[in-house]
């Protein structure tokens, strides 16, 4: 257990471990990139980062300083050289572990360990993230709509303001077509409409001879028309008729005596007594019995 360990001893003694922790120093500094486990990497992390700080003061205190930890004057050389002035503008963080997987054999976990700053691939996504963040952070508090229009705006401004000059040079090319193609329709229309009117005059002229014979033949049409006032007259003299036979039957009427006319009524009302007895249910039989 590591109760209190700050540092991991690697299972080697002191001497042991101050060698191991230079040599993969001076190999990290020369090739930028590793390949260990994961606890020789934390260990050295702890270890090479203090002397990347103390390259950023390029002076004869700090190079003694790093040449009694790495012990290679061309490690010492490479360090204040090209990674200090690499890593000028970085406040700490200096290294990266990026584990690959376990080592067959005692399955120990492994990891690459590599100076940030030459790493171009990883570079380049840490700028567009950054990047995304602080437009992220100036937009708070703004509407969600807002935030999708306004990089579209900033776009069509700058297309806009890019491609204004373009625009007014060409707007009176544009008229000028527009105008030469205006005055070039009429003239067009006007040619069509005489070539309508010619095949028209044309076409009225072909057709004329044609109409003659309807003209014509109309009055045939119209002949049974003539017949009508004759029809006509057979109807009055067929209500003549019918009115003189009605004047004949009032006048027989008339003629007939007035005897006839009065035992008329007298029929009537013998016709209604039997009517009235059998209404009534009795018999002439049982008249006489009563």
């Amino acid at each position: 257990m590591r109760h209190r360990k700050k540092i991991n001893s690697l299972g080697r003694k002191a001497a042991h471990r101050k060698e191991t922790m230079s040599s993969m120093a001076t190999a990290l500094i020369l090739n930028k990139r590793i390949n260990t486990t994961v606890a020789k990497a934390k260990a050295l992390r702890t270890y090479v980062e203090p002397l990347i700080t103390r390259s950023k003061t390029d002076n004869t205190h700090s190079r003694r300083m790093v040449f009694s930890y790495l012990k290679n004057k061309h490690a010492v050389s490479e360090l204040f050289r090209e990674v200090a002035q690499k890593v000028a503008d970085r406040p700490g963080g200096y290294t990266r572990i990026l584990k690959t997987g376990f080592r067959q054999g005692d399955a120990a976990e492994m990891c690459f360990i590599e100076l940030v700053d030459y790493n171009t691939a990883m570079l380049t996504t840490e700028e567009e993230t950054q990047q995304k963040r602080t437009r992220r952070g100036r937009r708070r508090g703004k509407k969600k709509g807002t935030e999708a229009e306004q990089p579209a705006a900033e776009a069509v401004a700058s297309a806009t303001d890019t491609a204004a000059p373009d625009t007014e040079t060409e707007q009176p090319e544009a008229e000028a077509a527009e105008a030469s193609e205006a005055q070039a329709k009429p003239k067009v229309t006007e040619e069509a409409h005489r070539a309508k009117e010619t095949t028209g005059t044309e076409a009225k002229a072909e057709e004329a001879p044609e109409e003659q014979p309807a003209e014509t033949e109309a009055p045939r049409e119209k002949a049974p028309a003539k017949d009508a006032p004759e029809a006509t007259a057979e109807e009055e003299q067929k209500d003549d008729k019918t009115a003189e036979d009605k004047k004949k039957s009032e006048e027989k009427k008339a003629e007939a005596p007035v005897s006839e006319q009065k035992d008329a009524p007298k029929t009537e009302k013998k016709q209604q007594k039997p009517s009235d007895e059998e209404k009534s249910g009795d018999t002439e039989e049982d008249k006489a019995g009563k």
